[in-house]
Order: C-alpha cells, then structure tokens, then sequence
C-alpha cells in the first residue's frame, strides 16, 4: 500500500473560522469563503490515497476493535477535541454538532428515540481522528472504491489524478469489481468514520434498527443519497433505506447553527436512550 504525501496533513493545523449563516444555499458550499482551500487539500489527500487496498487495509487496522474501551457517551464527549475540516458548515465541536442533530429529529419525531439516538451518535466514528488517524481517511464525503469514481464525487474532475485506481483497468470501469445491483453491503467504500462507526455498533451488538445503521453507515455518501448516482450497485434493501438516509440527511445537514445546545441539561435524557440501544462499555 502506497500512501502519497502532499504535505502536511491540513488537520494538524486547520481550524475553521466562518461567518454564521443559516440559509440552505450556505450549506456545503465548497468553492466560496475562507475554509475552500482547506478544504480542498482535505479532499485531494482522500482522493490520492483512498483506493482498494488502502480500505482493505483500514478494514484490518479498525474492525477489530481493540483501540479503547469507552462508553458511547464518553466517545460523544471526546469529539470536543475535533473539529471536522472536510465541513465548510462548522467551525464548532462536533459534541456540539451531535447534540444539535438529536434535537432537532427529537422534536420532529419524539416518538423515534433510536432516531434521535442515531443522530447523537452518527459521527462518533471521527474519534479515530483523535487516535491518529488522519482526517483525510476520517471525515468528508465517502465514495465506493474498485469501480470507476463518478462525476457526482466532490473534486472529481481535479484530485483523483493521482489515485492509482483511477489508471487501473480492473477499477476504472462502471462496475469494476462488483457486479449490477449487488448491494451497497458488498461494495467497499472510502474508509472514514461512517464505515468505522457501523462496524463498532456490530460488533457490540447494539440494537438500532437497521434503518438506523444504514443512516450511520452511508449518511456521508452523498453522491448516492443526495446525487442519485451509483443505483446501480443498489439491491432491494438499499432502495428501501434511502428515504431513511435522506430522512436522516437533512438534521445532519441544516441543524448547524450557531445556536448551541445546553448539553448538561441534555446528557441525563439521552444516557437513558443509549442505555436502551448501546449499553455500558463499548470496545473501540
């Protein structure tokens, strides 16, 4: 496995400092504003490094979960000490931003507590970014690897140049290694905290409804949900949890305010829905 070096990593040192805006035409506007470059040498690092063997590595490294021993409210809290920079959205903690995400889907759906809970949780997987993974193989929109990298993946046209996939005829075609409709369970995605996150939850065995596990493990492919794009690769089972992550897509994305929740006031209700779903000490 070869991983390029671009020069440093932009989170070693990147810190998002934005205007407050709230308008839906702000939201994940890559190409305006202070944080585009920042951003942009985020994405050019995952987009010249994230290629079939370099997931197939991450998969060894991470699926077996012996990094920590936490709580899930313990991971919660540590994500104070991360803020993403693949997201032009926040330049808060993102403790902070799952918390805002609950809430909102709370008073939409007060009857959903696995809901809310997915929306408390759903970016806990970034706590790799504070165990030493870098935020390029961490954060930002995910994509399938070993099949050809389409035009709906942000940067498309200008950072995969160095991808070795991207020249590898077994890769670079439409359907590459897979085969139509053979599910997005047997597709490889980019390694980030979507996937991580979703192989914690398994291998605990926590209770969240598979709608909600699809909601974690796919919130950041946005080429999919939000593009219309890679249906091909989609089984049955994926077309019917699409509404669900799009469902889902919309707290995840215009709950980013500047408004901050109370967090202490909130900590008590949702301990008691994550006693409910993912219980006690939780292996990492």
């Amino acid at each position: 496995m070869r991983v390029i070096n671009l020069g440093p990593d932009p989170s070693l040192a990147y810190r998002l400092n934005l205007a407050p805006e709230t308008k839906k035409e702000h939201y994940r506007n890559f190409q305006k504003g202070s944080v585009a470059q920042h951003v942009y040498n985020t994405y050019k690092l995952m987009h010249t490094n994230q290629n079939v063997d370099f997931v197939k590595q991450k998969h060894l490294e991470w699926r077996g979960c012996n990094h920590a021993e936490m709580t899930m409210m313990d991971a919660i809290m540590s994500l104070d000490n991360l803020v993403d920079e693949s997201d032009p959205d926040v330049d808060f903690p993102n403790s902070f931003h799952a918390f805002q995400t609950a809430e909102g889907i709370r008073k939409e759906h007060p009857d959903k507590d696995w809901f809310q809970l997915v929306g408390l949780i759903h970016d806990v997987g970034k706590v790799m970014a504070l165990w030493g993974e870098p935020q390029w193989a961490v954060v930002g929109d995910t994509f399938p690897v070993g099949c050809a990298f389409q035009s709906s993946i942000v940067f498309r046209d200008s950072t995969f140049l160095e991808n070795l996939d991207d020249s590898n005829p077994s890769y670079n075609c439409k359907y590459g290694i897979y085969t139509k409709n053979c599910g997005l369970d047997n597709v490889l995605m980019s390694w980030g905290h979507d996937e991580y996150l979703y192989h914690v939850l398994q291998f605990n065995k926590c209770s969240i409804p598979k709608e909600g596990l699809s909601m974690i493990r796919y919130h950041s492919f946005y080429p999919w949900h939000s593009q219309g794009d890679y249906m091909y690769l989609c089984d049955d089972n994926d077309l019917q949890m699409l509404p669900w992550v799009q469902a889902f897509n919309k707290f995840d994305l215009y709950t980013k305010v500047d408004d901050l929740p109370d967090v202490e006031t909130l900590r008590v209700y949702y301990q008691s829905v994550i006693d409910k779903y993912c219980p006690g000490i939780l292996k990492w």
